[in-house]
């Protein structure tokens, strides 16, 4: 049976209005935080990108990672006058913070990410000393690449995705709505050193404990169309698993210096990392109206694939996995790409490496660290500049796209594969945004950006206490 709006909102006994507030739902449809192991004492890294203490089940036979039930980006501009003093500031306040919550899902992960203007305007000649260089970038151009490059748009995207332009993104998760409210309070509210741009707000999990799941009751009680079409227990809005272990990097992998891809001069940001922050928005009823599950199963993962009607975890293991040969042969006799096997061309290692520390990375581990979210946000929650970024009243399915790659374009390298353009130079002939991408065919980016995540020990204003 199709489960209404009105019936489930019946039978929780919530009402809800549509706005940004709709995330106070969250925890109430998911019946509270999920269960974790005991917190570590603090969690907390070198790296500012790496959370202790993820939950791990296993779904359908298969490793998943639960992840932090809330997450909260704001973009923001730098309204410092003196960065001594707004370095000073704001470490202080992330240390106020972590006092109070430890570096877990069940406490709170923060992660300060710098965009190209903060290291143009503010800190040129630093960074032209010191920002990481893209070895593999630079071979095959001949020049040198900065892992840190503006963003740029890729085959499929529309003309009009804006290509953002903000000094730092602060990515803050925990399974405690009210950890989020806490650190935006201090950082925003509190901190004078920020002037926010966009704040976007959304939820992951809550699918693994039975039930209908909580990316479909939020959809439902959003009036979402289609959301009734959503299958109970999803992860995701548009209904299969994407958190298996084995299709997510593993702990220091996206680091710089890690597989030997990028350099630190004096090492400044070792222990940093590359993120990418996209929205996307998702046409869930076109997804399941126009595509019957088999279609969208081939969709998702790869052309042939063989799943049971209603699977919604798949194993994607070094065993499991396409290569570029593959994808190509596919293509050749289908007409279409799946969106896993196309991605696994570049995301995946093609040999077998070592990392910077001696841990052994055998052929087919994932690279990049995944920390993307559903969301209702159209685009945003909130925006300091509604008209040029779109907003609108009504929610929308959709996605904050975030992840850790070691650089800008090995994470250009894997959404060019996503469009059929592999990384041996093959240029598959695919119409943009056609069923013969799949997952294209209903996906819209409407905003882009690149930052750099420096190590911990850097991550408040990074270079500032070199100018003299």
């Amino acid at each position: 049976m199709k489960l209404s709006r009105r019936r489930l909102l019946a039978g929780t006994g919530i009402g809800v209005a549509a706005g940004a507030g709709i995330y106070e739902l969250v925890d109430q449809l998911a019946g509270g935080s999920p269960s974790r192991s005991a917190d570590l004492a603090d969690g907390r890294g070198v790296e500012q990108h790496l959370l202790a203490g993820v939950r791990e089940i296993v779904d359908d036979g298969v490793e998943v990672l639960v992840p932090p039930l809330h997450h909260e980006v704001v973009t923001a501009t730098v309204q410092a006058g003196s960065l001594a003093t707004a370095r000073r500031e704001l470490e202080a306040a992330l240390a106020q913070l972590e006092a109070r919550y430890p570096g877990t899902p069940a406490g709170l992960g923060i992660t300060l990410a710098w965009g190209v203007p903060y290291f143009r305007r503010y800190v040129p000649r630093q960074a032209a000393r010191l920002m990481p260089i893209d070895q593999r970038a630079s071979q095959v151009t001949g020049r040198t690449v900065s892992a840190l490059t503006d963003a740029v748009r890729f085959t499929s995207d529309p003309e009009e995705t804006i290509l953002e332009q903000n000094d730092v993104a602060i990515l803050l998760r925990s399974d405690a709505l009210a950890h989020i409210a806490d650190a935006h309070r201090v950082l925003f509210a509190e901190l004078g050193v920020f002037a926010k741009t966009s704040v976007r707000r959304g939820f992951a999990g809550g699918g693994f404990d039975g039930g209908i799941g909580l990316p479909k009751q939020m959809a439902v009680a959003a009036g979402v169309k289609g959301a009734d079409l959503i299958p109970d227990g999803s992860e995701l809005f548009l209904g299969f698993t994407s958190t298996q272990k084995a299709g997510l990097g593993p702990a220091r992998i996206a680091n710089f210096e890690s597989l030997g891809l990028v350099t630190s001069p004096d090492g400044y940001f070792e222990g940093g990392t590359h993120m990418h922050l996209s929205h996307i928005t998702e046409d869930v009823e076109a997804w399941y109206l126009n595509f019957a599950f088999r279609e969208r199963a081939e969709t998702a993962f790869r052309p042939g694939i063989d799943l049971k009607a209603g699977a919604r975890t798949v194993p994607q293991g070094p065993d499991e996995i396409s290569n570029a040969a593959d994808v190509k042969e596919t293509f050749a006799r289908t007409g279409s790409i799946g969106h896993s096997a196309a991605l696994q061309t570049a995301s995946r290692l093609a040999v077998e490496l070592i990392g910077d520390d001696g841990t052994v990375y055998p052929k087919g581990t994932a690279i990049p660290q995944r920390a993307d979210f559903n969301t209702l946000d159209n685009p945003f929650a909130w925006s300091a500049r509604p008209g040029v970024d779109g907003m609108a009243k009504e929610p929308a399915a959709g996605v904050h796209f975030v992840v850790f790659n070691p650089s800008s374009d090995d994470f250009a390298r894997t959404r060019r594969a996503m469009d059929g353009e592999l990384p041996d130079g093959t240029k598959l002939a695919i119409t943009p945004r056609s069923r013969m991408q799949g997952f294209n065919a209903i996906l819209r980016t409407t905003h882009r950006q690149n930052f750099l995540v420096p190590p911990r020990r850097a991550r408040a204003f990074p270079l500032s206490e070199l100018k003299r």
